[in-house]
């Protein structure tokens, strides 16, 4: 299903018993975080908080709204993400028609994909409250951490164009509030927004942008997804709520955002510009360092008439943002099946910060084929910031740590099966010695053949006689333990 509005999700949410408005005045500045933390590390990720009185602004404030398995899937129109993954891996798979009949039969789901594209339209709720002169802070932006170098952003989805081609991008980066009008654009080296930027100021020309906060939440998903190059966020959106995403003309620049939103601000990145941006305590539990990022100017700030500011924390995991990145996991595991169809299943723990460590299981064909996948996945879109990759055989649940570490244990000789190399690395990375790129570990923790030099015989696993297994089962169930 599509959301009309952020406010339609908050409504299922509570309608579900996911939701808790706060009416007491908590303040942006640590309180909502402290209270944050703790609720998204409660079992099951806690519920959504709607904080209705953010001490400072006049707008309610929601946060943890993606923090649990089924608020996701929720948030992206389904009840379990695996519908996403299903339909994904169904388009992946067509083939095309051989005959008249078959077609016809592709007809249908040709047609459906035909209605996702984005919509430009005349007006949006997003523009029932236009300010020329804006001041950000009516916003109740966070400081989240104590160290922080300031309050920010942390929700945003931020529009821009490719300076020589006009292909858009929209993506997640963090934005330190500087002032009443300027942000930070937290633009890493590796991101879309980031060659946007340095595409214009190689011209020499200001990058317009702008900044749209809630709106159906499938949007805010599609921002944070690795899409491959040349693949729309709005595009990608409209196909998960089965309905094209509508545009407006911003007031200010040339661009255009989804109407739904709650917030948009509207400005431009100059070229050249930088302030010193952070602190920021980041999803990696620790600290990221200050450094010099481009400035975002605000020209015009646009919203509804009672809007919702959504955000959300990151920190020691688990927190909500494990969730966007588990959405991930399981969306996108089609599409690398397609390019690695001997890849079976994958887990990207939580504690692993998204891509730091990867769990994988495979088809295992020929000797050292854990090898080539390795390689492979490093070589793919956001997996070459992958630190931690662990390659084991297909009979292995990926999602059973216990199970993972006991092949670890014993599929692993630390000699011959754990390959040390380099490349690029998450900038957040404070590991690495140096900025952007370091040290990588891949482990293939698969049964090893004769052909890949392994000169003993490998051992039987223990199973149990299935005959003695049918026997006992009957006992075992009158005793509750079947």
């Amino acid at each position: 299903m599509a959301y009309s509005s952020l406010a339609e999700f908050v409504e299922l949410l509570e309608k579900k018993g996911e939701l808790v408005r706060i009416r007491e005045e908590v303040d942006p500045v640590l309180e909502i975080t402290a209270m944050a933390d703790k609720v998204s590390k409660s079992a099951g990720g806690g519920k959504a908080l709607l904080f209705e009185n953010p001490k400072g602004s006049a707008f309610p404030l929601l946060i943890n709204a993606f923090g649990s398995f089924q608020r996701m899937s929720w948030a992206l129109g389904v009840d379990d993400l695996e519908e996403h993954a299903r339909s994904i891996r169904e388009l992946l798979e067509m083939n095309p028609p051989k005959g008249f009949v078959e077609k016809l039969k592709l007809l249908p789901k040709l047609a459906d994909i035909a209605k996702f594209p984005p919509t430009e339209v005349g007006k949006g709720a997003c523009q029932e409250v236009v300010e020329t002169s804006p001041d950000l802070a009516v916003l109740p932006v966070l400081k989240c951490w104590p160290q922080d170098g300031g309050r920010f952003i942390t929700l945003p989805l931020v529009y821009t164009l490719d300076p020589e081609t006009g292909v858009r991008n929209i993506g997640m980066y963090r934005m330190q509030v500087f002032d009443s009008r300027t942000t930070g654009m937290h633009w890493q080296v590796h991101h879309h927004g980031a060659a946007h930027h340095r595409k214009a100021e190689k011209a020499g020309k200001r990058l317009e942008v702008a900044v749209a906060l809630g709106g159906d939440p499938a949007l805010t998903y599609a921002a944070t997804a690795p899409l491959p190059d040349g693949i729309d966020e709005l595009l990608f959106a409209g196909f998960l709520r089965k309905k094209p995403v509508e545009l407006v003309k911003c007031k200010t620049v040339g661009l255009w955002v989804n109407a739904d939103a709650d917030f948009v601000l509207e400005g431009y990145v100059e070229a050249g510009e930088r302030r010193l941006e952070g602190p920021f305590g980041d999803h990696t539990g620790y600290y990221s360092l200050a450094d010099s990022y481009p400035v975002f100017h605000v020209t015009c700030l646009t919203r509804r008439k009672n809007p919702l500011y959504p955000t959300t924390i990151v920190g020691k995991p688990p927190m909500e943002d494990g969730y966007l990145g588990k959405a991930t996991e399981r969306l996108f595991l089609p599409i690398l099946q397609k390019i690695l169809p001997e890849v079976v299943d994958m887990d990207l723990p939580v504690e692993g910060i998204f891509h730091n460590l990867a769990i994988v299981s495979i088809d295992k064909q020929y000797p050292m084929h854990a090898r080539k996948v390795m390689y492979a996945l490093w070589g793919l879109g956001q997996m070459m910031l992958n630190k931690i990759l662990v390659i084991v055989d297909k009979d292995t649940d990926v999602h059973d740590y216990g199970r993972v570490l006991w092949r670890v244990g014993n599929c692993m000789d630390a000699k011959r099966d754990v390959v040390i190399t380099e490349g690029p690395l998450d900038v957040l990375d404070h590991t690495s010695p140096q900025w952007g790129w370091g040290g990588k570990m891949g482990i293939d923790a698969t049964r090893k053949w004769k052909e890949e030099g392994f000169g003993r015989e490998w051992p039987e696993e223990l199973v149990m006689d299935p005959e003695v297994e049918k026997k006992v089962q009957s006992l075992l169930q009158k005793y509750r333990w079947g």
